[in-house]
């Protein structure tokens, strides 16, 4: 395992990275022939307008020279076999050729220039454009041969790995279909809307915790995190024993079956939990590493189902995984755009505490790191299913973002925000910011999703009407002195106001009060 110090120290060109590869067995210390990872193959996009690293393994001290239009750049194999080259900026389009030289000759073709993006998270992100609304529309329309696809494949591990089964495809109605739909969706906008190719790297996992993303020695280096990683450790000891009683069920339900008798009480087989996608920094070894270093304008983000019910740590835990991955790239702060959870399981009559709630909250509050931006779809969940199939809309959202903030198009990207309250005769007035064109309540023309509460915090719906182009007043008459009031606080409220522009306003409380999950930390 690597120390924490040598995760501080992962700077460019991915020192640590070259580290955290050599724990890894699955290269052998010599090779007769230059190879490459997955990363890199035919229809492969690099990224425009920056220095691109390309690497590699060969025999020690063996010679690579890898070519690009004009450029040549040579580097020497290491005593373990690794070797690595930066581009410089190559001009946007192609095709190109790139070729690898050493004792051997690699040549990739049909390689592109143009913007590359990270497409991360859990199954709403995994979910493909198959299951997506409009797939029989979809699908058959996917002709973008411009759009180049690359999924990871799920890998759940301790160990670091440095490369994966997958390559490059470009966009098409035969190749679409099994690929991330918001993934895909946010990148055709961009390809529309820009006119330059997009590459695309799917590396969700559906279902995957935060922690599983991040390198364990950074969680184990934050006291904040040891009672999540004790929780593991007590599973980790107990494993040997839990394997033993699997095989000894395994034995015992055979038996049975060949004598005709029912079959033991069912023993779970405890290598899904150690190889799945929740031991902390399982998919970061097994999933992501592979992919880091190549170059990227940054990463999309679609996760939290499986952290709602410890929200407040993920108000640490979150930032803490977009600021490694940041550390690690070595790219300084790339863009990273998440989207909120969506709204999911029954309507409620009354207000009351929701643990979901608490986890757009935490989403919300990482919006203080730089370049980060937060897709808000609170309006387009399904209650009875926690995977939406309107997929488009949420590309679309996570695109305004890229476009108005990395690519100068003057779109609306985020949507309307708390910024203060004041209290006057028994109402509140709620001032928010980027209410682009004003607010419009959609369906009827008052406000609906807000309550409010008095000292003793106990919550009733409320009533609420638009009194400015960024202002909503809010009151009740069972709340003579109102203390707090919250909007779309539920797991699935029900709300209705919008920006000018079609963009749901974030859920939001005004209180600080502790919330149900303040002491859950395993």
């Amino acid at each position: 395992m690597l120390r924490d110090s040598q995760l501080h120290g992962w700077r460019g060109p991915i020192r640590g990275l070259v580290v955290a590869l050599a724990a890894t067995a699955t290269v052998g210390s010599a090779r007769a022939d230059v190879k490459l990872p997955a990363i890199f193959s035919d229809h492969m996009v690099l990224q425009r307008d920056q220095k691109d690293r390309v690497w590699g393994w060969a025999e020690p001290g063996e010679d690579v020279t890898v070519r690009i239009l004009d450029q040549s750049k040579t580097a020497k194999a290491g005593a373990d076999g690794k070797w690595q080259v930066v581009l410089d900026p190559i001009p946007t389009g192609g095709p190109y050729e790139l070729v690898v030289q050493g004792k051997n000759t690699i040549t990739f073709k049909d390689v592109l220039s143009g913007e590359v993006w990270i497409c991360s998270g859990q199954s709403n992100m995994q979910m493909h454009v198959g299951g997506s609304d409009d797939a029989d529309l979809e699908i058959p329309a996917a002709k973008y041969p411009q759009i180049r696809l690359i999924t990871v494949p799920n890998r759940g591990t301790q160990e670091p790995q440095n490369d994966f089964h997958g390559k490059w495809q470009p966009c098409s109605p035969e190749t679409v279909g099994g690929f991330s739909a918001v993934g895909y969706f946010f990148g055709r906008q961009l390809h529309e809307t820009l006119g330059v190719p997009i590459g695309l790297i799917n590396d969700s996992w559906g279902g995957s915790a935060c922690e599983a993303w991040v390198p364990r020695e950074r969680l184990a280096a934050d006291p904040k995190y040891k009672d999540l990683l004790a929780a593991w450790e007590e599973r980790e000891k107990n494993y040997p024993v839990a394997k033993k009683a699997f095989e000894t069920y395994q034995a015992e339900a055979a038996k049975a079956k060949a004598e005709g008798k029912p079959e033991p009480k069912k023993v779970e087989n405890p290598d899904g939990l150690m190889h799945g996608n929740h031991r902390p920094g399982n998919i970061f070894n097994g999933v992501l590493l592979p992919t880091i270093g190549y170059g990227i304008r940054g990463a999309i983000w679609y996760q939290g189902e499986s952290n709602a019910g410890r929200a407040y740590q993920y108000r640490d835990l979150f930032p803490l995984m977009i600021q490694t991955w940041r550390e690690l790239w070595a790219q300084g702060d790339f863009p990273f755009y998440w989207v909120q959870l969506a709204d999911f399981y029954d309507e409620k009559p009354e207000p009351g505490d929701s643990t979901w709630a608490e986890l757009r909250e935490a989403q919300t509050m990482t919006l203080k790191l730089p370049k980060t931006g937060e897709a808000v779809i609170i309006d387009i969940g399904e209650g009875k299913d926690i995977h939406p199939r309107n997929k488009q809309g949420v590309g679309k959202r996570l695109a305004r973002w890229a476009l108005a903030r990395d690519y100068g198009v003057g779109v609306a990207c985020q949507s309307p925000t708390y910024k203060s309250m004041e209290k006057k005769d028994g109402k509140v007035v709620l001032t928010f910011d980027h209410v682009a064109g004003g607010f419009r309540p959609f369906d009827v023309a008052a406000p609906r999703g807000f309550t409010i509460a008095g000292a003793d915090r106990k919550f009733v719906k409320a009533e609420a009407k638009v009194v400015g182009p960024d202002k909503i007043e809010v009151w009740s008459s069972s709340v003579a002195e109102p203390a707090s009031v919250r909007y779309a606080w539920a797991d699935n409220p029900v709300c209705n106001l919008y920006s000018g522009v079609g963009l749901p306003t974030t859920p939001f409380r005004t209180d600080d009060w502790p919330g149900v999950t303040v002491n859950n930390t395993r």
